[in-house]
């Protein structure tokens, strides 16, 4: 499918989505978010991809949050979709059955810094900078922060960068636990690239598992999830997969995995 927004491209076991809107530093808006929605469910359902990668085009943002032409007329009911879309979005991406790498470049600010949030794994260029901006514009964040970051950085440290609306540097949000790794700008696509290989090498079934205990702990008490981990562990036992993974460590050989 032609892309407007958005660039998609499969190199192998990975697909990239690309936010290609360069010229206003990849900002969202509904049309940007509707293309996501359409190459997110495309590589889902594209048994070839493995892993996703999601980045900005033009070198100077990853994405700089809403296009804010998109809310200075808007009525609050109007707001509440815009909301609800960026969510429904968001969550596609997080629920997603392969991991999702950002890859972020620049600028990830507002809806940017939100977007890298709803993914599972984040590189960084040492030139990135991540800001939960929107107070500085006199609104608040409405496609996640308020829910996921303190849950990655905890309460203290979300209400700093959500009150504040202060820019940190991609060194800084390391140590806070917002990124993974911070590289050289000109290492990233590489970087990326090299952890989604790394990763398509693994049992697709095992990943979508893995992430689906992790992604339900955050939603459950510990009991609940130590069951919940305890369901999906057992459930593997029916895979292929998990036979094939054992057997090839005890065999000390390279397993050779179906995705089934």
């Amino acid at each position: 499918m032609n892309y407007s927004n958005i660039l998609y491209e499969k190199k192998g076991p990975v697909a990239w989505i690309t936010l290609n809107r360069p010229q206003v530093l990849n900002a969202l808006n509904p049309a940007t978010f509707l293309e996501l929605e359409d190459a997110f469910k495309e590589a889902e359902a594209d048994p070839e991809v493995k892993v996703v990668v999601v980045t900005g085009a033009g070198g100077k943002a990853f994405c700089a949050g809403l296009d804010l032409k998109e809310i200075v007329d808007k009525s609050p009911m109007e707001a509440r979709e815009l909301s609800r879309l960026g969510h429904r979005v968001f969550k596609l991406i997080e629920n997603l059955s392969k991991p999702v790498i950002a890859a972020v470049n620049g600028y990830a600010l507002g809806g940017g810094m939100e977007l890298s949030l709803s993914c599972d794994l984040v590189i960084a260029s040492e030139d990135a900078i991540f800001s939960q901006a929107e107070v500085n514009v006199g609104v608040t964040p409405g496609w996640g922060a308020t829910q996921r970051l303190w849950r990655m950085v905890g309460v203290r440290k979300a209400k700093e960068l959500v009150l504040t609306g202060d820019r940190i540097t991609a060194v800084e949000a390391e140590k806070i636990g917002l990124v993974n790794k911070v590289v050289p700008p000109d290492k990233l696509k590489e970087e990326a690239e090299a952890l989604a290989l790394k990763l398509a090498e693994k049992s697709p079934v095992v990943l979508r598992i893995a992430k689906e205990q992790v992604n339900q702990s955050l939603e459950n008490t510990l009991s609940a999830g130590l069951d919940y981990e305890a369901e999906l562990w057992s459930l593997l036992f029916s895979t292929y997969d998990a036979r094939e993974g054992v057997k090839a460590f005890l065999e000390k050989r390279k397993p050779s995995y179906k995705g089934e």
